[in-house]
């Protein structure tokens, strides 16, 4: 009888260190994959990158920066409101903005809450005194009442993110 239980627990180690194993050569394999997919995505999104020589950062180890050398994204405005939208329709907007800093300015990012969508932003560096435009649009489908949207812009300026907002009163048309 206590071959059996030597030869079932003999069994049971085996098993116990072909899981281990497993474990660990399935985590490796993950982490391959991972890193493999990573470097294709990177890929693929190689025209839309950044060029370095464009990013300044003005955090120093003295803790002194040096602004003026800095793009600043300087608004006529940030915030729009299109008064009152029937549900159903799109409306437009065009921010407007200039480089009031020292150095090329460089939009890499817009992204918007629901409901609307940011159609096009200057993408090309803005030189130092030169103009650039965010264009937003609103689609009142779906929405009634007071809505309020926002835009963040991820940019190589100080603050690196800009917030631009949109508002509208959705009316439904038959209802009061």
């Amino acid at each position: 009888m206590t071959e059996m239980k030597l030869l079932i627990l003999r069994r049971y180690l085996q098993m116990k260190f072909v899981m281990r194993h497993s474990i660990v050569l399935l985590s490796i394999l993950s982490v391959f994959l991972m890193s493999l997919g990573s470097c294709n995505s990177d890929n693929q999104n190689s025209d839309k990158d950044v060029r370095t020589d464009l990013i300044q950062n003005p955090v120093t180890a003295s803790g002194k920066a040096k602004t003026g050398a800095l793009p600043v994204m300087t608004f006529e405005k940030t915030r729009h409101d299109f008064g009152i939208v029937v549900q159903g329709e799109k409306v437009e907007y065009t921010f407007t903005f200039t480089n009031t800093g020292g150095s090329d300015l460089v939009i890499s990012q817009a992204s918007s809450t629901c409901g609307c969508t940011v159609g096009n932003f200057s993408k090309e560096p803005i030189h130092p005194g030169e103009k650039g435009t965010v264009d937003v649009v609103f689609n009142s489908a779906g929405r009634q009442g007071a809505e309020s949207k926002s835009i963040m812009l991820l940019t190589n300026a100080q603050p690196n993110t800009i917030k631009l907002e949109i508002t509208a009163e959705v009316m439904v048309p038959g209802k009061k």
